[in-house]
């Protein structure tokens, strides 16, 4: 099976960059498979930077992958420079790991619209395309991420989701998103899977890394839209005041409709040796980011999907610490993680929770071992084989579509033929 991945890729820093290496690495060990991955094309990102506040640089692509850069980002003119590589390329399968914002920010509209459409005009030319899609935009709140126009941005994700829809199958990854897609848009091709861990053999923890020396309160992800850092830098005083081995590591970078937003924060804080800004983490460097932590948090005032840290604590068995958005509470249930919420925006009460699971060195480790539990029933080989499964009866099912035999004549029907059952022989 010849599969197309469309998707942001590294060494680009952009969302979801990690999330399609990971799929195509996992790609990449089945033989049966030619993997190609058409991605963004590489430039020095202002909104992704290091610990000094430098735009990270592009470096050399990644060995082992047939890696096609084929769209710039905020550009109108995506849509052909992507179907010119396609049309060469000409996949069994094309698979688009997509957010909203993957092709362009709000502040270019069309150019982002155009991006989304890009699945419908490859579908209507023929190609098996499917979606892995991130986020709904029914599901966020605009107004904790600062997006104005709401209700024009409200109609223009309607008709973009209503694009996407158009695409053969579509994945989600909350069970509530594809409820919404079913009720309200009436889908029947949207399918629920989970977002899975980034690796395929997750060790168990090494506690002896752990508050030693210090208890490292860790917090990641792209900062300055719907997750803000706020909340958790006004409870970190309360937390220190009662775990004086508290330490809170910032680590990430700024949404890219927000740069410069962490960097100002690590201006404010700078004489506060008890708290790290560490900027954007290579992938290589996460292993040691999530071993030497004791928690992670997710201060979020919003939510556009499931979330990658928190998957990504249960893979190193780390407790988790959550804003009680309904997203989150439905992911914890759904997939068994060990989850301590506090009231959204309530700095008071994350305090006190952060606090609270520092000082319990038993409810750290039962939690631990929930989610490494967790963490080992969704493993990125079994995420793949779902996809793969999926893929191949679609493949089945167009082959069978356009085979000759497709349709039996009425006479040649076991029912009409043989009324009372049985082959029996024609005398």
């Amino acid at each position: 099976m010849k599969i197309c991945l469309v998707s942001a890729f590294p060494p680009s820093g952009r969302q979801l960059n990690e999330y399609g290496l990971h799929l195509a690495r996992e790609l990449q060990k089945n033989p049966l498979i030619s993997l190609t991955i058409v991605a963004d094309q590489l430039a020095a990102c202002d909104w992704a930077t290091d610990a000094q506040g430098r735009p990270l640089q592009p470096k050399d692509e990644l060995p082992d992958f047939d890696v096609h850069r084929a769209w710039r980002f905020n550009s109108i003119t995506d849509p052909p420079r992507l179907l010119k590589v396609i049309r060469g390329l000409n996949p069994d399968v094309l698979w688009y790991n997509l957010v909203f914002s993957t092709f362009a920010t709000p502040d270019h509209p069309v150019a982002a619209f155009a991006g989304l459409c890009i699945p419908a005009l490859t579908r209507a030319l023929g190609y098996n395309t499917h979606v892995t899609l991130h986020h709904l935009m029914e599901h966020v709140d605009f107004r904790a991420a600062n997006i104005r126009s709401e209700k024009l941005y409200r109609f223009a994700s309607s008709v973009a989701t209503r694009m996407l829809l158009l695409s053969n199958s579509i994945s989600v990854l909350l069970p509530a998103y594809r409820r919404t897609l079913m009720e309200k848009y009436r889908a029947e091709n949207v399918h629920f899977r989970s977002h899975g861990i980034l690796g395929a053999r997750p060790e168990p923890p090494d506690f002896s890394r752990r508050g030693n020396p210090d208890h490292r309160i860790l917090a990641i992800g792209h900062w300055g839209t719907y997750k803000r850092l706020e909340t958790l830098l006004e409870a970190f005083p309360e937390v220190l005041r009662r775990v004086p081995t508290a330490k809170l590591v910032v680590a990430g970078s700024n949404h890219h409709t927000r740069p410069g937003y962490w960097e100002s924060l690590a201006e404010k804080h700078r004489g506060n040796q008890r708290i790290e800004f560490r900027g954007y983490v290579l992938e290589d460097d996460i292993p040691e980011l999530y071993g030497t932590a004791s928690l992670v948090v997710l201060p979020y005032d919003s939510s556009t999907g499931s979330s990658g840290p928190a998957h990504q604590a249960c893979q190193y068995g780390l407790p988790i610490v959550s804003s009680d958005l309904p997203e989150f509470l439905d992911m914890a249930a759904d997939e068994a993680m060990a989850v301590d919420f506090y009231p959204r925006g309530n700095a008071r009460r994350l305090a006190a929770c952060l606090a609270s699971l520092l000082l319990s060195p038993q409810k750290q480790r039962d939690m631990a071992e929930q989610n490494f539990s967790a963490a080992l029933r969704m493993t990125m080989p079994q995420i793949i084989r779902e996809y793969l499964r999926s893929f191949d009866l679609q493949q089945r099912t167009r082959a069978l579509a356009h085979s000759p035999f497709r349709r039996v004549p009425r006479w040649g029907s076991r029912s009409e033929a043989f009324p009372y059952g049985g082959w029996t022989p024609w005398v």
